[in-house]
């Protein structure tokens, strides 16, 4: 069978509701705030996620893409994990993620698939340009060595007032990004702008004007 084939035989949701995953209204409103506000001001660049599941954040972030930018996802799907702890999280946790239904899922709402990258977040460093993104989405490992990294390498990622989110920062079975999202506050010049239940939100930017414009919506 085909890929086409294959991910037309899988369901295709008709609304973002329809898309198992924890993307959360206070989240959606938050990402609609500040891709548009980008939009808005005419801020180009790319759009990065790492850590997929099956496509719900990644289809909300898709609908922020213009001529000439790039969105990448990072993920390792159906691909084994890098070492063992993050093995038997993948295991636990996503046990039926596949790169076929993430496909589908997105397929259901955009012409094209952002540019996919199978493989540990830990590759994306080599592979998306520095200072070439406007927007990252860190939804990858919960490991504290992987979250570090990744919000390391997505400093170097972002262009100057790019909004970083991590997710799950707060939830009490991922300590290790807590750790390193407030670790990266204190040693790397990592600015909060505002946190939910699920997510922080962040610049290495300029903070002032966002965040004043933001305590007004």
């Amino acid at each position: 069978m085909s890929t086409t084939s294959a991910t037309e035989a899988l369901p295709r949701p008709t609304r973002l509701s329809d898309v198992k995953g924890w993307f959360f209204p206070a989240d959606q409103l938050l990402f609609d705030w500040f891709l548009g506000r980008q939009r808005d001001r005419d801020e180009r660049g790319d759009l990065l996620e790492l850590g997929a599941y099956l496509g719900k954040s990644a289809i909300f972030m898709g609908s922020y893409l213009r001529d000439a930018e790039t969105f990448t996802v990072c993920d390792l799907f159906d691909s084994p994990a890098p070492d063992d702890p993050n093995s038997k999280e993948m295991n636990r946790s996503y046990a039926t993620l596949t790169r076929r239904a993430f496909e589908s899922n997105y397929r259901s709402f955009h012409d094209e698939l952002p540019t996919i990258l199978q493989a540990p977040s830990s590759v994306v460093a080599d592979e998306v340009t520095a200072d070439s993104c406007r927007f990252a989405h860190i939804d990858a490992s919960h490991l504290y060595e992987h979250v570090h990294g990744d919000i390391l390498a997505v400093r170097d990622i972002l262009g100057p007032d790019g909004i970083v989110v991590l997710d799950d920062f707060r939830a009490e079975h991922c300590p290790g990004v807590a750790a390193a999202t407030w670790g990266a506050v204190a040693t790397t010049g990592l600015k909060p702008l505002c946190i939910t239940a699920t997510k922080f939100y962040g610049t290495w930017g300029a903070y002032d004007a966002v965040h004043g414009e933001l305590r007004g919506m």
